[in-house]
């Protein structure tokens, strides 16, 4: 099964050299670094975190419509730099705030949809890199309690990644700021793909970094009857 996606990437990705002949690499990869989403910050006016007030935010959160999770990765296509980035918005999860501080977290991402704007690509992430079928979602859940100092929106999740069926805790660099319906929470986290028993791909033509990083962006919203 992992030959036969392989073989089915490269065909994907044959296709593709043939455009990249037409257009050049370099015009290909300026596209496709247009195409990458931006990294994510908090939105507008609390991104400077300013307004954020701990104390106000006692209570259990869920996460809303509107947030997504993903990663982003370094190419080199022909010689060219070309940065990927894959998103999805199906993500689950519910946090608490006591004292000031984050006391709980869990989020989960459902891997099968994460998409880029190249279907073989995805196919191979799917496939061969994650087997989602056996390892359908991602989680995180926070093992320490984090301080969230009033005046910054700057703050430090540490815990249990799983990704692949594999566990490894690490330390997030989140923000977090207010909304008109409740609470952001963006941020992202470094990861080598070996850490979590995923193996990058090399066709060749194609080289894919053997790191990169997950990122998300959480609407939060306050839990229903909480």
């Amino acid at each position: 099964m992992r030959r036969r996606t392989k073989v089915l990437v490269g065909v994907g990705v044959v296709v593709l050299g043939g455009a990249v002949v037409v257009v050049g690499p370099g015009l290909y990869a300026d596209w496709s670094n247009r195409a990458a989403a931006e990294e994510p910050t908090l939105d507008a006016p609390s991104g400077d975190g300013a307004a954020l007030d701990p104390a106000g935010l006692a209570g259990d959160w869920t996460v809303a419509d509107g947030s997504f999770a993903g990663y982003r990765v370094h190419e080199v296509l022909q010689g060219e730099d070309v940065t990927v980035t894959g998103r999805t918005d199906q993500v689950t999860g519910a946090f608490t705030v006591t004292d000031g501080a984050l006391a709980a977290a869990t989020v989960e991402v459902d891997m099968a949809s994460v998409a880029t704007d190249e279907p073989p690509r995805d196919a191979y992430f799917r496939g061969s890199a994650l087997d989602v079928g056996t390892f359908p979602t991602a989680t995180f859940a926070l093992t320490e309690p984090a301080d969230l100092p009033a005046g910054t929106a700057d703050v430090e999740l540490t815990g249990d990644l799983t990704i692949h069926g594999v566990t490894r805790t690490v330390t997030v660099e989140a923000q977090v700021g207010t909304t008109a319906d409740g609470v952001q929470v963006v941020g992202s986290v470094p990861i080598t793909f070996s850490d979590f028993d995923v193996q990058a791909p090399s066709l060749g033509f194609v080289t894919v970094d053997d790191a990169g990083s997950v990122e998300f962006g959480l609407d939060l919203v306050p839990t229903a009857g909480s």
